[in-house]
C-alpha cells in the first residue's frame, strides 16, 4: 500500500472492485475537500453505485439521495438526479488539469450546482479544465477503477462499499 503522508486529507475508497487511495486536494478546493470527508464521515456514500461510466473517459458516483443501494429513496433511474441535503458547493475551478485518476465534482449546467456527486478520470480529460472543480488525485488503486463495470446507465453497477478520511481508520 502506498505511504499515506496526510491521513486527514486522504481517501480510503472501497469499491466492489477492490481498494482505492484518494490523496485529498485543500489547497485546490478547499470547500469541496471538506465536503467529501464531510459526507465519508457520514458514510453518505456507503452502498452508492457508480451509475455513469464511458470508456476511456470517467466513472461517476456519488449520488446520495438516488443512488445509495438500500437507501429509502433507491432508484437506479433516477440515480446521478439527486444529491445530498446540503446546500450546493460554489465552484473551486483550478488550474489543476483533469488527468487520469483526477478526481472531480460533478455538476449541472450552473457552475455552482455541485454537491456530493464525482466523477474519477480514466484517461486525461482536458476539455474539462477549468470547467469543474478538482478535488483528489487517486494514488493507489487505479487498476480498480479501470474494472468498473460499464454503461449509461449501468446495468448491475458496481458500487462504493465504503469511503472513510483514512485519519478514521
Amino acid at each position: 500500500m502506498a505511504e499515506i503522508k496526510d491521513p486527514e486529507n486522504t481517501i480510503i475508497l472501497e469499491t466492489t472492485k477492490g481498494k482505492v487511495v484518494i490523496q485529498l486536494l485543500p489547497q485546490v478546493a478547499p470547500e469541496h475537500v471538506k465536503r467529501i470527508k464531510e459526507l465519508a464521515r457520514e458514510k453518505a456514500y456507503d452502498g452508492v453505485v457508480f451509475h455513469r461510466v464511458i470508456a476511456d473517459f470517467m466513472a461517476q458516483t456519488g449520488d446520495v439521495q438516488f443512488g445509495k443501494k438500500g437507501g429509502e429513496n433507491f432508484n437506479p433511474g433516477r440515480a446521478g438526479m439527486g444529491g445530498s441535503e446540503k446546500d450546493d458547493l460554489k465552484a473551486e475551478f483550478s488550474a489543476t488539469p483533469h488527468v487520469r485518476g483526477t478526481c472531480s465534482m460533478a455538476r449541472s449546467q450552473s457552475p455552482n450546482s455541485a454537491n456530493s456527486q464525482f466523477f474519477i478520470c480514466f484517461t486525461d480529460a482536458p476539455w474539462l479544465n477549468k470547467q469543474y472543480s478538482v478535488w483528489g488525485q487517486v494514488i493507489e488503486g487505479m487498476d480498480n477503477i479501470d474494472k468498473i463495470k460499464k454503461g449509461e446507465p449501468v446495468s448491475d453497477p458496481d458500487s462504493i462499499v465504503s469511503m472513510r478520511v483514512a485519519a478514521d481508520v
